[in-house]
Formats: C-alpha cells, sequence, structure tokens
C-alpha cells in the first residue's frame, strides 16, 4: 500500500501516536512506586497531576519536533507528520506551546501544594533537554545526542522528580532504577532511525543508525536491550532491589521479538518502519514490572 492509499485517519494516528505516551507516564508510575516501597507514602492526587502534565509535556515535544523538522526538511517524506497533514506549521507550534504551558502548569501546582518549587526545577531541565535535543540553534538530536537527552531526561532527572513529588526527599535506589528506566527510554528513539536513514543523511543528520549503519546498529541493539534485564538482575543480587523486581524480566519476550525484528530487516525501511512500536511494548512492560517488583517487595 503506497502512501497515497493510506486511509487520512491513519495518518493521523500514525502522527499523533498514542502508544508513545506511555514512554510519559513510566518515569513517574516507577518513581511512584520505589517512592511507596521505601515509605508508604502514595499520594494519588499528585501522581494524577504529574502524569497528565507529562503527558501534555511530551505532546509539546512531539508536536515542535515536527515543526523544526518541517524547517529542516528532513520530514519532505514523512506524510504523517502533523505539519503535513494540516499544512499549517504555525497553527503546529502555538499547539504545542499550549502544551507546554499546560503540562507546566500541573508542575506548577504540585509545587504549590508542597510548599516546595523542587519539581519545578527539575522538569524545567527536562525541558530544557528536550529543547535543545530538537530546537534550534541546537538541534542536539541532528548530532547524534538524542538518546543521551533522552536517557536523562525520562531517566535520572525525570524518575527523581517523579520519587520528589511523593517524598520530597532523595533516593539512591530510586536512581538506580532510573538507569533502567533512561536505557529502555532510549531504546525506544533508538529504534526510530532504522527505516529514515536516507531522509536523516540527506538532511545532514547524524543518528546512530547514520553513525553505525543498519547492520551494526541491529548489533547495538542486542546489547542495548540485554543490559536492561542484566542491570535488574545485578541490582537484585546486590540487595539493593528487592527480589520481586524480576518481574520485569517477564517482558524479555517482547525483548526477543524487537532484536529479532530488527535483526532480519534493519536494512529493509519499509519492514521495520514499526520497531519502535516494538520496543514501546519493551519499554511498558518492562517498566509496569519493575514498579509492581516494587511494591510487592
Amino acid at each position: 500500500m503506497t502512501t497515497r492509499q493510506i486511509p487520512n485517519h491513519k495518518l493521523w494516528m500514525a502522527a499523533i501516536k498514542p502508544p508513545m505516551y506511555s514512554v510519559a507516564i513510566m518515569p513517574i508510575w516507577v518513581g511512584s512506586c520505589v517512592a511507596f516501597a521505601q515509605t508508604e507514602i502514595f499520594d494519588g492526587v499528585l501522581f494524577t497531576i504529574f502524569a497528565t502534565a507529562a503527558i501534555l509535556i511530551l505532546a509539546w515535544e512531539n508536536i515542535t519536533n515536527d515543526v523544526f523538522d518541517a524547517e529542516t526538511g528532513i520530514d519532505k517524506n514523512k506524510h504523517h507528520s502533523l505539519v503535513s497533514l494540516t499544512g499549517n506549521k504555525q497553527l503546529m507550534f502555538w499547539l504545542g506551546n499550549l502544551c507546554l504551558i499546560l503540562g507546566l502548569s500541573g508542575i506548577i501546582a504540585i509545587a504549590w501544594l508542597q510548599r516546595d518549587p523542587t519539581v519545578i526545577g527539575l522538569i524545567l531541565l527536562c525541558c530544557s533537554l528536550g529543547y535543545v535535543y530538537q530546537g534550534p540553534p541546537f538541534r542536539l538530536g541532528y548530532k547524534g545526542w538524542g538518546e543521551v537527552l533522552c536517557f536523562f531526561a525520562f531517566g535520572p532527572v525525570g524518575m527523581t522528580a517523579a520519587y520528589y513529588s511523593q517524598t520530597q526527599n532523595w533516593s539512591p535506589t530510586n536512581l538506580a532504577a532510573s538507569v533502567i528506566v533512561g536505557i529502555v527510554t532510549s531504546l525506544v528513539l533508538f529504534c526510530s532511525h532504522f527505516h529514515q536513514v536516507k531522509d536523516d543523511i540527506a538532511a545532514g543528520k547524524r543518528s546512530p543508525i547514520v553513525r553505525l549503519g543498519t547492520q551494526r546498529g541491529a548489533e547495538v541493539l542486542v546489547w542495548f536491550t540485554a543490559s536492561i534485564y542484566v542491570i535488574c538482575l545485578l541490582l537484585v543480587v546486590l540487595g539493593i532491589f528487592p527480589f520481586w523486581t524480576i518481574l520485569s524480566w517477564l517482558s524479555l519476550p517482547f525483548g526477543v521479538k524487537l532484536c529479532g525484528h530488527v535483526w532480519k530487516n534493519h536494512h529493509l525501511p519499509e519492514k521495520v518502519s514499526d520497531c519502535k512500536f516494538i520496543a514501546i511494548g519493551v519499554h511498558f512492560w518492562s517498566c509496569l514490572l519493575l514498579g509492581i517488583g516494587f511494591i510487592l517487595g
């Protein structure tokens, strides 16, 4: 099926990417579960506000990413770009900024309820990392730094904010868990490059897959994915994580499916283009089960 034959509603769903928003929720979920495991404190109101704010902030990142990519021409063959679908780059820019304002309003509400501005500072740092990844004049994602920025924004910084929102305190265990969440979130971004190597090269984007090539990228993906489970097991053995966090290994079949799919189709853009959604499955189930493991532990 050519792009012209794809129904309009499917293009819109591909542009909005609903499954992607679990990426915003999971750092808050795991951070809150670690907080509950250590303090038996869980504030459902704060969790709901934070999760909603995170979804809005990620919406800002996704929308403005389409806007900024439209400026470089890298999305000329991406028919499910929001800018391509609406034909109105300015509207998308301001819609993205509205999402950011609403999301930050939720974070400000948390800080006001706690009488503590720390969470605001942490989330502003996350937003800054998101902007330098995609926004001019930085565009660090074009220089191959996207996965590193993603690791810190959704891992150590984002999860620290989530833990702090529940406890107004810090935790080495939460920081250790944030390494796993950061890696598995970066995995999603890493997988999004396999199918667009030609467009990236044409636009001067030096993504990891452009630098490595799809074959070596597929090899790196195997080690990248395996590290999630190895780190979790190591932390359980060292007594840093409770035994029940080994439940995250139940997501291993998704990891095997991801690696096998990319290994077989890394050089076939049309077939490998859906690997980021398999990666989202790895992300969702590994993080969900990791959080449950902390609760049970």
